[in-house]
């Protein structure tokens, strides 16, 4: 079981001894203790609009606020599925291109004042993120991951002591890569120091690629010949990526760090063997998307400055432009098909199936945790039909923001996480959910037990999802 580093027991301390203030801050951080947000500058939603699924982890719900369950019904069962907290970037191509670009600049005297410092800016990044380890959790992914245990473990204490007191097991599955490995072990380690009586009831974690990597799995084989080969698919994302706005706000982007020769040059195609002006756009994008998650990492932990180096408007359209191939890989689609989110059922089986075995008096399991990817949480929001993911497009109205709801940065941030909690009364079970730990109605057709409430009748959501 992963080890809590020094600098994120320190963390934890600060968290588990938090005031009850619902907006409490550790001001060396910045982190919001009571919800987990972390405060940046870049705090409204169109702000965290614009980082897609890199945003950073929110939950927006005061937890003052949860409901309590009906008269006599007690908690019996959590489960949940959590995205991996942030972490440095997947590789280092980004760097590499627009450095190499940066350097030529930098050679024939063509940088702009403010471009001098984007290099040597670029570079420390690089190696922050060498160091953390590409696609590693970051200190901020660390802190995401077990503020969510401490919180879990805060709003259902009554659940913990019973698992405690019976002996029932907390089952810990990833899908087996590395960062959501790490964000499962960090979170049981979490919660076995916030209350040292459930460590020896942390089963050691397991993995598991057909529940929680099943876009490369057996299952999502279908899925994979779509994306390899749909026309329709290939076209639209052509059409909507490839269009004057995409090179208006790339030369808009690259003449913040080079002379406008320079950047005609980058246009002209003078330097096709590095890359293209929308290549270079979108790698100075990428930096900017990914530093957030990288500011634990940052010179005083102060950040790394890269939104000096793209306007709102710009990283907005390159935030979109992210949101596009995301809704069409991997969300809602078009209408009238579901092959982006149906080998998401296996997931959705598994969350069915735990509480039924609660139910039917099989299971020794007082928790199943689960830890996985954006790849997953998408296509699980889009088949459960959560705010945000119920409505897919036709390929002559496609996705844009002002006609849709879609958003990565609200669907599968850093950390998502969907959570059902059960609660009994002799045979009666209900299930809240949590969406990024906010109460979180089901689909529509889901009746909860009276209107208004969050609380649903299990037998009543079986029917609902046709679980016959």
């Amino acid at each position: 079981m992963r080890r809590l580093t020094p600098a994120l027991a320190l963390g934890l301390a600060t968290l588990m001894a938090a005031p009850s203030a619902a907006q409490a801050t550790d001001h060396r951080t910045g982190h919001d203790i009571r919800t987990g947000h972390i405060h940046t500058g870049h705090d409204s939603r169109a702000d965290r609009d614009s980082f897609g699924t890199k945003a950073s982890y929110a939950s927006w719900q005061n937890p003052r606020t949860y409901r309590r369950p009906p008269a006599g019904f007690v908690p019996v069962f959590t489960e949940n599925v959590s995205r991996h907290g942030s972490r440095a970037a997947t590789d280092g191509e980004d760097g590499d291109l627009i450095l190499a670009l940066w350097e030529k600049a930098d050679s024939e005297g063509q940088l702009t004042r403010g471009g001098r410092e984007f290099g040597p800016t670029v570079r420390a990044l690089q190696a922050a993120m060498a160091k953390t380890g590409y696609g590693n959790l970051s200190g901020r992914g660390e802190q995401e991951i077990a503020g969510t245990a401490v919180r879990m473990e805060r709003r259902l204490p009554g659940l913990f002591r019973r698992i405690a007191k019976s002996g029932e097991k907390i089952d810990v599955v990833s899908s087996g890569q590395g960062r959501a490995v790490d964000s499962g072990n960090l979170f049981a380690t979490t919660l076995g120091t916030t209350d040292p009586a459930l460590k020896p009831l942390i089963g050691p974690a397991r993995a598991d690629q057909d529940l929680l990597y099943f876009h490369k799995a057996a299952g999502g084989a279908a899925y994979r010949d779509y994306i390899d080969h749909d026309r329709r698919l290939a076209d639209t994302l052509k059409t909507l990526t490839d269009q004057p706005a995409t090179h208006r706000a790339a030369r808009s982007v690259l003449r913040g760090l080079f002379t406008p020769a320079f950047v005609q040059r980058i246009t002209d195609g003078d330097f096709a063997s590095i890359g293209t002006d929308v290549q270079a756009a979108q790698a100075v994008y990428n930096l900017y998307a990914i530093a957030p998650a990288m500011s634990r990492e940052s010179p005083g932990g102060k950040g790394w400055g890269l939104e000096r180096y793209i306007s709102h408007a710009d990283a907005a359209w390159f935030g979109y432009l992210g949101d596009v191939e995301d809704f069409y890989e991997k969300g809602p689609g078009f209408t009238g098909g579901d092959i982006t989110y149906r080998m998401a059922d296996v997931l959705l089986d598994d969350f069915f199936h735990q509480v039924e075995a609660k139910r039917a008096g099989t299971s020794a399991l007082g928790a199943e945790l689960r830890f996985t990817h954006a790849e997953e949480i998408i296509p699980l929001a889009a088949l459960m039909k959560l705010p945000g993911s119920t409505k897919g497009v036709t390929p002559e109205k496609p996705y844009t923001y002002a006609d849709n709801t879609w958003r990565g940065a609200s669907v599968a941030p850093m950390a998502a996480n969907i959570q059902w909690d059960v609660f009994a009364k002799g045979d009666s079970y209900l299930v809240r959910m949590l969406y990024n730990e906010q109460e979180t109605p089901f689909k529509q057709g889901c009746h909860p037990i009276t209107k208004g409430s969050k609380f649903y009748d299990f037998e009543e959501l079986e029917r609902c999802f046709n679980r016959s």
